[in-house]
């Protein structure tokens, strides 16, 4: 069971004083936290990939594999798993473009494959993942790493590894920036957002 990171002082949030806001060192302890716990679990690195959920759970992907490989000297494979096509609100949402799906060239058969994630929010967004992975291979486990869960859930799906619980109302939505998207680290909390995702 992870252990939450603690909420930052006022001092460290830095631009904003908004509830449950992670800055770039948070973000960076709350991943190497994570990689340290992704090894206990599996005892080593053998028989690891490592997949990021389009869009931002990719690059989330790419770092939590370089601290693994920090921790262990072992590189650790590393992908990307599109879930647009397999998701239940396709008829109810405008039309998305497809992302990319980059399995490592082992493939994920016999794998354990962790799954990583921004935000969990209703779940729906990992039911698709594991749908996906369904035409992908039969790994051996799947296990759920996310940023941040926000609470909400709408599916019976729990993470095995969080950087943060944050709760939130349903009217909040919880975005994060990530430098190699947004071009700076950064978790906030939008009261005035919709709440979807």
């Amino acid at each position: 069971m992870s252990t939450p990171v603690s909420d930052p002082s006022p001092s460290a949030r830095g631009r904003s004083d908004a509830p449950g806001v992670l800055d770039a060192d948070d973000i960076a302890r709350a991943l190497t936290r994570i990689a340290h716990e992704v090894v206990e679990r599996n005892k080593g690195t053998a028989g690891l990939v490592v997949l990021g959920i389009p869009s931002r759970g990719v690059p989330l992907a790419k770092r939590l594999a370089a601290r693994i490989a920090a921790v262990e000297g072992t590189e650790v494979p590393v992908g990307a798993l599109d879930v647009t096509m397999y998701r239940d609100d396709l008829r109810l949402r405008p039309a998305r473009a497809l992302e990319h799906t980059d399995i490592p060239p082992g493939g994920v058969d016999g794998k354990v494959v962790v799954l990583v994630d921004d935000v969990l929010f209703s779940g729906r967004t990992i039911r698709a993942a594991l749908t996906a992975l369904d035409d992908v291979g039969r790994p051996a486990a799947i296990r759920l790493a996310v940023l941040v869960d926000r609470g909400h859930r709408e599916l019976p799906i729990r993470p095995d590894h969080v950087g943060k619980n944050i709760p939130t109302s349903l009217r909040e939505s919880v975005k994060v920036h990530l430098d190699e998207v947004d071009g700076h680290d950064a978790v906030v909390i939008d009261a005035a957002g919709d709440g979807v995702r």
